[in-house]
């Protein structure tokens, strides 16, 4: 069987950036600046990213141009025994894990925004009046579960078109649509009477606010942005041609993941501010503090319309992405057609999504290490199997395949490109061998402590 491929560089771009751009951007990014720093924050992360986001990102994709299988398959040809095969298959598990429960809070993402149309999260007098909507909302077992199924139904559409014709022609349509989405946030948030405090509060860095706790946020920020450690990067490495040029591919992907988060912080720092507000107001920024800050600027409705479309979108790309490594497994190596592999997965997801889903209504007291399921699975998810998968990805590379043959057919497609300059192979060498492996293991430490 003939296996899919990107149908050009644009459309690979477009659709890891998908995977990329996330809730992790648009939700978590602003209030992590807005807590430890504003521009010290994004400083010290930018670092970061250039240390581990940035190598660990290459080295997956890498592993997967090279070998074209998904993750079970290329880390044991590379790996050249069972134990690698079994970490690819590792990280797919973790991809699924991790499509079932973030389908459930964007479920919750998506229910908003039909709130949000229906005109209900615009009209708040004090953020409290915000949390009762939003707790009422979750302890209906009904609506998380039906925004949860529809949500995935929306994402099975898009896989059930293939590679070319969903993923990639589905990425070249709701990434534009983000970003211009993303923009007229900005621009309304500019265009507010307190716009400039907003903008002197991001643009001026507190470094008395970088605290250890606030370094390993930032490491931790610029590892989990990328999709990283969950089969994504390396199934969709695999759809690219052994001979494309992966600086030119990947490194519009790395800048726009980036721009995506500073003009969320942009967004939300000037339209927050203009409400009186400073955006530090942790998780429940989305849910409950944006919604009374829409209820207190003009045109509130509009704003709240294109906010919760913007996160749904983002959540789209993500979440078609943390499904793909196990369609592709199921099609490489169990011979399923591309149909029986996305029903499957999608029926799968829908059922471990459950308990994560009712987490905050029928099955709110039953938890897991004092965890109720949600936040139990997403705690092993990000605290464990994404930076063990990361960390094996990046030591396949640098230590087991051996860096020599990963600058190797890192070059294949650029060889020009690392005459011209010669200080990338350092800079790969070192990140490969040392850098992301350690900063990898304090993210995983940090994470788990």
């Amino acid at each position: 069987m003939r296996r899919d491929s990107w149908g050009s560089r644009l459309g690979f771009i477009f659709a890891v950036a998908g995977s990329a751009v996330g809730l992790a951007n648009i939700w978590r990014f602003p209030y992590i600046v807005g807590q430890y720093g504003g521009s010290a924050f994004i400083i010290v992360y930018l670092a970061c990213l250039f240390l581990i986001g940035f190598p660990v990102f290459m080295s997956e994709i890498l592993i997967g141009r090279t070998t074209q299988t998904s993750p079970s398959g290329a880390f044991l040809k590379l790996g050249k025994s069972p134990f690698w095969s079994w970490g690819g298959k590792m990280t797919i598990a973790t991809g699924f894990i991790v499509s079932s429960f973030y389908s459930a809070v964007a479920g919750q993402v998506l229910g908003y925004l039909v709130e949000a149309f229906l005109g209900h999260v615009h009209h708040f007098e004090t953020t409290e009046q915000a949390a009762l909507h939003y707790n009422s909302l979750m302890e209906n077992p009904l609506w998380g579960l039906t925004f949860h199924g529809l949500f995935l139904l929306f994402c099975l559409g898009v896989l059930l078109l293939g590679v070319r014709n969903g993923i990639e022609r589905g990425n070249k349509i709701m990434m534009p649509v983000l970003f211009g989405v993303l923009i007229l946030l900005v621009f309304k948030g500019l265009s507010m009477p307190k716009a400039k405090e907003g903008l002197h509060f991001l643009l001026t860095p507190d470094w008395s606010l970088m605290t250890p706790v606030a370094i390993l946020t930032a490491l931790g920020q610029s590892f989990f942005t990328l999709s990283l450690g969950q089969g994504t990067m390396v199934t969709y490495g695999s759809y690219l041609s052994p001979k494309e040029n992966l600086l030119k591919s990947c490194f519009p992907v790395i800048a726009m993941d980036t721009a995506v988060s500073l003009l969320a912080a942009v967004a939300v720092f000037t339209i927050v501010f203009s409400a009186g507000m400073e955006p530090n107001s942790g998780p429940g920024l989305i849910f409950h503090t944006l919604p009374w800050v829409f209820s207190q600027l003009p045109g509130g409705y509009v704003l709240a319309v294109m906010f919760f479309l913007l996160v749904v979108l983002a959540a789209l790309t993500s979440e078609i992405s943390a499904l793909e490594p196990t369609i592709a497994y199921l099609m490489d190596e169990k011979g399923f057609k591309r149909k029986h592999a996305v029903l499957l997965c999608g029926l799968g997801a829908f059922a471990l999504g459950i308990p994560s889903a009712l987490s905050y209504s029928l099955l709110k007291d039953y938890l897991i290490f004092g965890l109720n399921f949600f936040d139990f699975a997403s705690s092993l998810a990000s605290s464990i199997l994404i930076p063990v998968g990361g960390f094996m990805a990046v030591i396949l590379v640098g230590w087991v395949w051996g860096i020599s043959n990963a600058i190797d057919h890192l070059k294949q497609g650029s060889e020009d490109l690392f005459e011209r300059r010669a200080w990338f192979v350092r800079y790969f060498w070192f990140s490969f061998k040392y850098s992301a492996p350690i900063l990898v293991i304090l993210v995983f430490l940090s994470a788990l402590f």
